[in-house]
């Protein structure tokens, strides 16, 4: 079972990053596509497997869950949410939109360290 939860869980993140990046370009290049239903509903399905794996495998992971990297994931993720608001939605200007794109997507790759890794800190370990 925990098995197909991390694979779920690693095939939603790579969905949510890959629209995340397309969504964060229409957004940048003030695309019509951004407004579309589908464009607007996908990625809070995609986001809630996402989190739902994710939740799934602490809890089968018990007190080993509550590692530092765990928490670093966490905290990092609300970051991401963050600045990916401004990305996608309230960034003012086009650049500012590009610029916290890239900063949402540099913190998706360091989240993405923290779990290989399992260390808080991430690819530079």
């Amino acid at each position: 079972m925990y098995l197909a939860l991390k694979h779920t869980h690693v095939t939603a993140a790579v969905l949510s990053i890959c629209f995340f990046i397309i969504r964060a370009w229409w957004s940048v290049s003030g695309s019509a596509l951004l407004q579309k239903k589908f464009v607007r509903i996908a990625p809070h399905v995609i986001d809630t497997v996402l989190l739902a794996c994710g939740l799934g495998m602490a809890g089968m992971l018990g007190a080993a869950a509550a590692a530092p990297w765990l928490y670093t994931k966490i905290v990092l993720l609300v970051a991401y949410i963050i600045v990916g608001t401004y990305a996608i939605k309230r960034g003012r200007t086009p650049q500012t939109r590009a610029i916290a794109a890239v900063i949402a997507v540099l913190i998706f790759m360091y989240i993405v360290g923290v779990a290989l890794y399992r260390s808080p800190a991430s690819w530079f370990i």
